[in-house]
C-alpha cells in the first residue's frame, strides 16, 4: 500500500541542499544546518525503528507460518486473494493512501484554529466511519462479485468458491483498516509516532495466535465442496479480522492522550470541500491502482502458488522498506508540509532530498544483499512444512526483484512530496503512467515464459514500474518546483553502490565457500549458514568502504555511537 502560484526557485538548489539550512522540525525553531537536521530525522524515525522491525518481522512470521501450515497452493492463494479484499476496498474508501493527505490538512487545521483542529478533526471522522461502514456492508453484499472480478475461470488455480467463503469473513475489516489509518494519520499529525507504529504488532500476534489455533485443529480445510460452517475457515477468517479490531482499538487510548476526543461531530466544515477534492484525486490513485492488482492477481491464480509466491517475495522486499524508508518518510511528511505550507521550497526539496539521500545509504546495500542470498533466503525461510514445494522459486523471485527496493522508496517519497503540496493529481497520474506499463507486461508474461517463470516475470515487472516511477516523479518534481538539488544524491547513490558492490562481492565469495565445505549438508541449513555468514560480511564490507568514501550522511549515526561509548 502507499501511503502522499508556482514556485520560484531563488538560489541554486545544488548549495541549498548542501550548505543552506534546513529547517527545524517544530514551527518557529532556529533553522539548522544539515548534520543537525539529519540527527533530528534519525532521532524522530529511530523512535518508530524498533516498533516497526518487529512488526514487519511478525507480519513476515504470520504469512511464514501459514505457508508452513498450509502450503503454499491452493489454499494459500484463494486465503491471499480475499485478505488483499479489504486493504483494495479500503484505499478506494478513504484508507492508507488517502492518510497522506491527512497529515497535511490536519497540520494546517491546527496551526490555524483555536481549538488545535478538534471540531473539524471530529467531523472527518465521523464522516469517514459512515463511509466506511457504508462501504463494507456493500462489499460483504457483493462478494461473489469481487470474487469474479480478481480470480479468473477456467484453469485458475485459486478456488472461486473458497475466496468467497473467506471474503465474507474478511471483508468486515474494512471499517477497522480505514478508522485505524484514519488514526494514526491524527496521531502522526501530532508528532505521536509510536502507538502507530506498535498497532501493526498487536494485528499481527492476534493473527499468529490465530495460525497457531487453525494448526491445533483435528482435520484439514474441506474445499470441495466449500462449507462456511468448516471450522478451519471460520477460525482463520474470524482471527485474521479481530487482528484488525485489535490494532484499531489499540490507537484509542493514545488519542485521548493527545487531546483528541472521540465524539460525533454533524454538519459541515467548509475545508472538508478542500478535502474532498484532494480526495477525488486519491480515489483515481487507488482505482488505477487496482487495476494493476486485478491484472496481477488474474494472471498468478492462473499458476499455482504463483500469488503466495508473489505476495511472500513482495512481503521480504518491503521488510526493509517498512523498517527505514516507512520510518524516515513517516518522520518528514510533517517536515515537508509544514514547508510547504510556509511556501518553502527550499527547504522542502532540503527534507526530499535528505530523506532519499538516508534512504540510499541504507535500502542500497540491502538490494544488494537479497540478489546476491535470495535464493538463500527462500529455502532457509520456507523450506519447512507445507512450503518447501515453492521455497526455492521464492527464492528466485525475490533475486529478480531486489532491484525494485531503493525505486520504490523514493517513488513514495516523492510522491508524499506532492501530497505536502496539497496536490493530489500528479501522484495519480504518476501511477496512470506506471499502471499503463505494467499492464501490459504482465500479460506477457505467460506468453513469452514457462508456466514456472510467470512468477518470476511477474515480481520483475513490478519493480520495473517503480523504476519508471522515480524516473516520472523527478521529471515532475522539477517541472513543479524546479531544480531538486540532486547532486548531493548522486554522490551518496555512487558511493553508496561502489561499497555495496564490494560487500555483495564479499558475501557471495564466502556463501560459495561455505557451499563447498558443506556439500552435503541439509539445503535450509547450508542457506542458514551462508546467509548468516555472507551478511555480517556483506556488512562489514559495505561499511568499511563507506567509511573511506567519506559518506557524511553517516555522520549523525556516527556522532551518536561516539557518544554512547564516551558514557
Amino acid at each position: 500500500m502507499i501511503e502522499p502560484a508556482e514556485p520560484v526557485d531563488p538560489v541554486d538548489p545544488e548549495q541549498t541542499t548542501q550548505m543552506s539550512p534546513v529547517a527545524a522540525i517544530a514551527d518557529g525553531e532556529q533553522a539548522q544546518p544539515p548534520q543537525k537536521a539529519g540527527r533530528s530525522l534519525l532521532k524522530a524515525s529511530g523512535t518508530m525503528a524498533i516498533a516497526t522491525l518487529i512488526s514487519r518481522i511478525t507480519g513476515f512470521l504470520w504469512k511464514a507460518m501459514l505457508a508452513w501450515v498450509v502450503g503454499l497452493g491452493l489454499i494459500n492463494d484463494s486465503f491471499t486473494v480475499a485478505n488483499n479484499l479489504p486493504t483494495i476496498i479500503t484505499e478506494l474508501l478513504l484508507g492508507g493512501v488517502l492518510t497522506s493527505i491527512v497529515v497535511p490538512v490536519l497540520v494546517r487545521a491546527q496551526k490555524e484554529d483555536s481549538d488545535g483542529g478538534l471540531e473539524y478533526t471530529q467531523r472527518l471522522v465521523t464522516l469517514a466511519t459512515v463511509i466506511l461502514g457504508v462501504g463494507t456492508l456493500l462489499s460483504v453484499i457483493a462478494a461473489p462479485l469481487l470474487t469474479a472480478v480478481y480470480v479468473s475461470g477456467g484453469d485458475t488455480q485459486a478456488n472461486r468458491a473458497l475466496v468467497t467463503a473467506f471474503a465474507y469473513l474478511l471483508l468486515p475489516q474494512i471499517v477497522f483498516y480505514g478508522l485505524s489509518a484514519l488514526l494514526m494519520a491524527i496521531l502522526q499529525s501530532k508528532q505521536v509516532f509510536g502507538p502507530p507504529a506498535w498497532a501493526p504488532v498487536v494485528n499481527n500476534l492476534v493473527i499468529i495466535g490465530t495460525i497457531l489455533v487453525y494448526w491445533m485443529l483435528p482435520g484439514e480445510l474441506v474445499v470441495d465442496p466449500v462449507r462456511m460452517t468448516d471450522a478451519h475457515l471460520l477460525v482463520l477468517g474470524v482471527g485474521v479480522t479481530l487482528g484488525v479490531v485489535a490494532q484499531a482499538a489499540i490507537l484509542i487510548p493514545a488519542l485521548r492522550r493527545s487531546g483528541f476526543k472521540p465524539a460525533w461531530r454533524w454538519g459541515w466544515d467548509s475545508r472538508l470541500s478542500e478535502f474532498g477534492g484532494l480526495a477525488a484525486w486519491v480515489l483515481g490513485y487507488a482505482l488505477v491502482g487496482m487495476l494493476g492488482v486485478i491484472a496481477l492477481t488474474r494472471v498468478a491464480t492462473a499458476f499455482e502458488g504463483s500469488l503466495a509466491i508473489y505476495q511472500n517475495a513482495w512481503l521480504l522486499l518491503q521488510l526493509p522498506y517498512g523498517v527505514i524508508g516507512f520510518s524516515i518518510m513517516t518522520a518528514v511528511l510533517p517536515r515537508m508540509s509544514r514547508a510547504a505550507a510556509d511556501g518553502d521550497y527550499d527547504r522542502l526539496k532540503a527534507d526530499l532530498s535528505l530523506g532519499a539521500r538516508l534512504c540510499t545509504l541504507i535500502l542500497l546495500p540491502l538490494s544488494v544483499l537479497m540478489t546476491v542470498f535470495g535464493t538463500q533466503i527462500g529455502i532457509s525461510l520456507f523450506s519447512l512444512g507445507e512450503g518447501a514445494g515453492g521455497a526455492g522459486r521464492l527464492g528466485q523471485a525475490l533475486v529478480v526483484s531486489s532491484f525494485g527496493l531503493l525505486p520504490y522508496a523514493i517513488t513514495m517519497l516523492q510522491l508524499r512530496v506532492f501530497y505536502a503540496m496539497k496536490d493530489s493529481r500528479t501522484p495519480t497520474l504518476i501511477l496512470a503512467i506506471m499502471t499503463a506499463i505494467k499492464v501490459p507486461l504482465l500479460y506477457l508474461c505467460p506468453v513469452l515464459l514457462d508456466d514456472e517463470q510467470v512468477v518470476l516475470g511477474i515480481t520483475f515487472v513490478n519493480s520495473f514500474t517503480f523504476v519508471i516511477g522515480w524516473l516520472i516523479g523527478e521529471i515532475w518534481l522539477r517541472h513543479r518546483i524546479g531544480r531538486l538539488g540532486n547532486r548531493a544524491l548522486w554522490v551518496t547513490l555512487g558511493k553508496a553502490a561502489m561499497a555495496s558492490i564490494w560487500g555483495g562481492g564479499a558475501a557471495l565469495l564466502a556463501a560459495q565457500g561455505i557451499g563447498a565445505l558443506m556439500p552435503q549438508a541439509d539445503g535450509a541449513g547450508t542457506a542458514w549458514v551462508q546467509l548468516i555468514v555472507g551478511s555480517v560480511l556483506c556488512g562489514i564490507v559495505t561499511l568499511g568502504f563507506m567509511l573511506l568514501l567519506k559518506v557524511r550522511e553517516l555522520d549523525p549515526v556516527l556522532q551518536r555511537v561516539r557518544r554512547m561509548v564516551g558514557r
